[in-house]
């Protein structure tokens, strides 16, 4: 374990370890980060760090300021930096983003406020376990599949045909989304996985392959996602929306899958009103 050695002018206060700025610093911004240790024995804590953000203009800039020549104890993901691999994603400020491109001029005027992923469970610090996350997109099997073969050159697609495509594909798999969901709070993940809401980000890559012209598995898909839980929890409060740093819109995708639901020829929901 590594021993912290705070600055002359810093102290420990109940809510955490305060770091104050160096002497001289320009420009500062105190940034309150929830600490978590599996090996201390006192946790959760906040701690607080005064930083010179003159040459900072990214909340992760701030981080990376701070794990290199304050803290470095310090624990979070990153890696593009440019918005692309949602690595960095957390809550600042009380909304999911990634830190990459959350800038200190988004965040107000007053402290900033760093959070891990919620309803998560916290490895350490900022880093969340995203198993049950990973598990639930490996669920919609989110690749190309084809009852016929594979063509001698490629599958084609038309111009429309890959417009629909668009507000899809971007997906980052940044956990934003469904970690902002009440509903995937709630029902996201259960002792037998079997009645569990998949959440807006699995839904939005279900969607993505039923939408493209070349998958033909569209009713296997539907019936893996036909129960109360996997698709149907889904409440359209749009906090995954809201949220998306790509600027997807997953509530409008998990609309769509309902809309195939009903309208699909040999669907469940049709046999039964068939049968009524």
């Amino acid at each position: 374990m590594v021993e912290l050695t705070l600055p002359k002018n810093s102290k420990i206060n109940k809510n955490g370890k305060t770091w104050k700025a160096k002497e001289g610093a320009g420009k500062t911004r105190t940034f309150h980060i929830y600490r978590y240790d599996p090996s201390m024995p006192e946790n959760p804590s906040v701690d607080s760090y005064e930083v010179d953000v003159s040459n900072v203009s990214m909340v992760l800039d701030a981080l990376i300021k701070i794990k290199n020549e304050t803290d470095a104890t310090l624990a979070f993901r990153r890696s593009c930096r440019e918005g692309v691999c949602g690595s960095c994603a957390m809550n600042i400020n009380g909304s999911n983003t990634l830190a990459c491109t959350a800038g200190l001029d988004e965040c107000g005027d007053g402290d900033v406020h760093i959070y891990p992923l919620p309803h998560q469970p916290v490895v350490r610090d900022l880093v969340t376990d995203l198993s049950n996350f990973y598990k639930q997109h490996a669920y919609v099997e989110p690749y190309l599949q084809a009852k016929t073969a594979d063509p001698e050159t490629e599958w084609r697609q038309s111009p429309e045909q890959r417009e629909k495509l668009d507000g899809l594909y971007e997906c980052i798999l940044c956990a934003c989304c469904s970690t902002s969901c009440p509903s995937y709070w709630w029902n996201g993940e259960t002792d037998d996985h079997k009645n569990e809401y998949l959440g807006p980000a699995a839904l939005l890559q279900a969607y993505r392959w039923l939408a493209d012209s070349r998958d033909q598995l569209d009713n296997e898909r539907l019936d893996k996602l036909e129960d109360e839980f996997k698709l149907y929890r889904c409440h359209t409060i749009m906090n995954c929306a809201q949220v998306c740093p790509k600027h997807l819109n997953p509530a409008k995708a998990i609309a769509e899958i309902k809309k195939l639901m009903v309208t699909r020829p040999d669907s469940k929901a049709t046999a039964a009103q068939q049968a009524d």
